[in-house]
């Protein structure tokens, strides 16, 4: 068992239901950390898997001593794992790096050069090459990245995910943060701390399935808009005083039109009309919609996961809420 002074690096490993990808991820994982010729910790998350993943990551530490299981009682969500894992992490620097082998841990040795070449808190991976996406992927990856840079400052780097490098003082600010719901892609280069980046290219999942399917992707990306912008609920009043003008606009025609006689009975336009401006109501109610219900859910301050266990400390059962 690793000694309990802090170590040089921890890499904060979140896990759902990846017993293919796993022995693979252990591996890999292992010969590179253990060349870099530095104390380091891996705090594996395990998001509440119901596969074979608490079993294996069990097996791996009885062979790797710096192996830390954190685990969570129930499934909790991707960001909210590794948030589990930076309240967690004890190291002077802080990777954070999915088990699927999309992002190379090679890249963790550049990282770390990089932050004490250049002094810097944060070192972020950026995708150099996204022919591995599909169309699909890397044209909605692009229109999240081009929304987010117009809708709110400090967005960070494009094509830089969650594969990043952290200095302590920068994960002590994160934990710090009262906020729920965190997308960590946008809370951390919010902080304005010094960064630089390192290139990378992304490979093919090594084994298993995505945990990020569509739907958990427009929730990320709701989330990180209303977490991070006011526009939209500006957007609602921009809409609202346009309907304004365009009704008093017609007002105006319609009373010049009673005057001079030029009345014509018609439906078609009403109609249209009509809904027109019921679907603008109906689209600033739903996105006012979406911020009461932040404010409601940061109201209540329910933990967004809890802690089952920690390898570092049995005993511990505590429940951390960001």
């Amino acid at each position: 068992m690793p000694g309990l002074s802090p170590p040089t690096l921890s890499v904060v490993v979140p896990m759902f239901d990846e017993e293919e990808v796993l022995p693979l991820f252990v591996e890999r994982a292992r010969s590179v950390l253990d060349e870099l010729g530095e104390d380091y910790e891996v705090v594996a998350v395990d998001d509440g898997s119901s596969d074979q993943t608490p079993v294996l990551l069990q097996t791996a530490r009885r062979t790797w001593p710096q192996l830390r299981i954190l685990r969570l009682r129930a499934n909790s969500g991707h960001q909210a794992a590794i948030s589990a894992g930076l309240a967690r992490a004890r190291g002077d620097w802080v990777v954070t790096i999915d088990a699927d082998l999309q992002d190379p841990p090679e890249t963790i040795v550049e990282m770390l050069e990089a932050a004490r070449r250049e002094q810097v808190d944060v070192v972020y991976a950026v995708r150099t090459d996204r022919s591995s996406d599909s169309a699909f992927k890397r044209s909605t990856a692009n229109a999240f990245y081009g929304t987010m840079r117009r809708l709110s400052s400090g967005t960070g780097p494009d094509d830089a995910a969650d594969f990043r490098l952290m200095s302590r003082a920068t994960v002590d600010a994160v934990n710090a943060l009262p906020e729920q719901h965190r997308v960590l892609r946008l809370v951390v280069p919010s902080l304005g701390f010094p960064s630089t980046t390192v290139g990378y290219v992304r490979d093919e999942r090594a084994a298993g399935s995505s945990k990020y399917p569509l739907a958990k992707m427009l929730r990320l990306s709701l989330d990180a808009i209303t977490g991070f912008s006011a526009v939209p609920l500006r957007l609602a009043t921009w809409f609202g005083l346009g309907g304004f003008l365009v009704a008093l606009g017609l007002l105006v025609y319609a009373l010049i039109a009673k005057a001079t006689g030029h009345t014509v009975a018609g439906w078609t336009s009403t109609v249209v009309i009509v809904a027109a401006f019921a679907a603008v109501q109906l689209l600033c109610l739903g996105i006012m919609g979406e911020y009461v219900a932040r404010i409601y859910s940061s109201l209540q301050r329910r933990p967004t996961y809890y802690v089952a266990h920690d390898s570092l400390s049995p005993s511990d059962r505590s429940s951390t809420a960001p």
